[in-house]
C-alpha cells in the first residue's frame, strides 16, 4: 500500500478527499448516532482552505484513505481527520496512514479525537499506542474521546 502527501490546494486532490471523507464519515455518523460531523458538511472551498497537511493511501480504485494534521506551537501533532473509504475498510489503510505520518512528522506527542461510540476507531488508536485522556460533549448526548500518544522516553 502506498501513502503520499497530497497537495490539498489542487482542486482535483481536494475533490477526491472530499468524496472519501464524506463516504467514510457517513459510516461513523451511523456508528455514533450523530450526523453533525463537520467533514460531512464541509465544502470544497472550506477543505482547500483548512490549513491542514494531508497524506493519502491508495488502492487500485484510487484514493482509499486520508489523514490530516496540524503541528501545534508546542510541537504536538494534532490529527484533524483520519478516514477510510468504506470499500477499503479493514485493509490496513488507517494503520498505514498513521505509521507514515509518524515517520513524516516525528513528534513527542500526537493527539486525536473520535466519537466515543466509534469502537473500530478507538481500537485502531489503542493498537497504535494512543490512550484516552478525556472526553467532551460536542452535541447533546454525543461524546468525543480525546486520545494522545507520547514518544517513549
Amino acid at each position: 500500500m502506498r501513502c503520499r502527501e497530497l497537495d490539498i490546494s489542487d482542486p482535483g486532490n481536494a475533490a477526491e478527499v472530499l468524496a472519501c471523507q464524506r463516504a467514510g464519515y457517513a459510516v461513523e455518523a451511523k456508528l455514533i448516532g450523530f450526523d453533525g460531523i463537520p467533514p460531512l458538511r464541509e465544502t470544497l472551498d472550506e477543505l482547500i482552505r483548512c490549513g491542514e497537511r494531508f497524506l493519502g493511501s491508495y488502492d487500485p480504485e484510487g484514493l482509499a484513505g486520508i489523514v490530516s494534521w496540524k503541528k501545534l506551537a508546542d510541537g504536538t501533532v494534532d490529527i484533524c481527520r483520519l478516514v477510510v473509504a468504506p470499500r477499503a475498510f479493514r485493509r490496513g489503510h488507517a494503520g498505514a496512514l498513521l505509521d507514515t505520518l509518524a515517520l513524516a512528522e516525528p513528534a513527542e506527542r500526537f493527539t486525536v479525537s473520535t466519537g466515543a461510540a466509534n469502537v473500530p476507531a478507538l481500537t485502531l488508536y489503542h493498537r497504535r499506542g494512543f490512550v484516552p485522556v478525556g472526553t467532551r460533549e460536542v452535541a447533546p448526548g454525543v461524546l468525543v474521546t480525546v486520545l494522545e500518544r507520547r514518544a517513549p522516553r
